[in-house]
């Protein structure tokens, strides 16, 4: 073999050890998130026969101490026995947790949001099949001197009706490590700010997030669900925030 092709060979191999390396390494990053969780959720509106839609959320994430960094992965997923049809997922954060980018998923606008949540993305899909799920790649910040909160509610594709909505549930830890390079928060844990006399207060502690002087529900089994409306049709063909539902709760002291 002349030096020429030996040459080009040799770079072909080493272009497809690379590119195993890439593989490899991308899917044990994706292993390491660990368990996921579908704590915090609670089916609403009743789904079309056959269809059975939850999402999960990882029950530990690690926020960056520097630059308040964190990736959260947002499943959904249809474990029924027939094809969901067009739906879309809302991945919506509020307090000190900030959606700032879902892959392939179209911004909420800050107008359209629900009061008290300060981000959200809107996922259109066009057919979920039976026993199969969806997952989405969710880059987030963590403010730790507040407590932080995610929400992913599941809608038919103009969102009239809500088929699932976990949250708005909880990241947080007891005891917060400012000094070590990141801090793991765990879901359904309420967060403990990492400084004395923080805003933590600040933050709804009922876990529910007010939209047009209402708020979304928590998603325990003893809460009242109301709907309260869709936007427009023009948001509507967008993918923004369509019907959001919602219960009345007392005003805390001081309102």
């Amino acid at each position: 073999m002349s030096s020429r092709r030996m040459t080009i060979a040799t770079g072909s191999l080493l272009t497809a050890s690379f590119s195993a390396v890439m593989i490899f390494s991308f899917s044990a990053g994706a292993d390491d998130e660990g368990p996921m969780s579908g704590k915090g959720g609670k089916a609403v509106d009743k789904a079309p026969s056959g269809v059975e839609l939850t999402t999960l959320l990882p029950e530990k994430i690690e926020v960056d101490n520097s630059s308040q960094g964190t990736a959260i992965t947002a499943t959904v997923k249809n474990g029924g026995t027939k094809d969901s049809g067009e739906i879309r997922l809302l991945v919506v954060g509020f307090d000190g947790l900030s959606v700032k980018g879902v892959e392939g998923c179209a911004e909420i606008a800050e107008k359209d949001l629900p009061e008290g949540s300060n981000s959200g993305f809107a996922c259109a899909i066009d057919n979920l099949a039976a026993g199969k799920s969806k997952s989405y790649a969710v880059d987030a910040t963590f403010d730790l001197k507040k407590e932080g909160k995610i929400c992913l509610p599941v809608q038919d594709a103009d969102g009239t009706k809500t088929f699932w909505q976990q949250g708005p549930v909880p990241f947080g830890a007891n005891n917060p490590s400012p000094n070590a390079p990141a801090t793991p928060l765990l879901l359904g844990t309420d967060n403990s700010p990492v400084t004395p006399g923080s805003d933590k207060a600040d933050g709804d502690k009922s876990g529910g997030a007010k939209s047009g002087g209402k708020e979304l529900p928590k998603t325990g089994p003893a809460d009242r669900i109301l709907p309260l409306g869709a936007v427009g049709a023009a948001l509507i063909s967008a993918g923004a925030a369509g019907m959001w539902w919602t219960q009345r709760r007392p005003q805390r002291n001081g309102s």
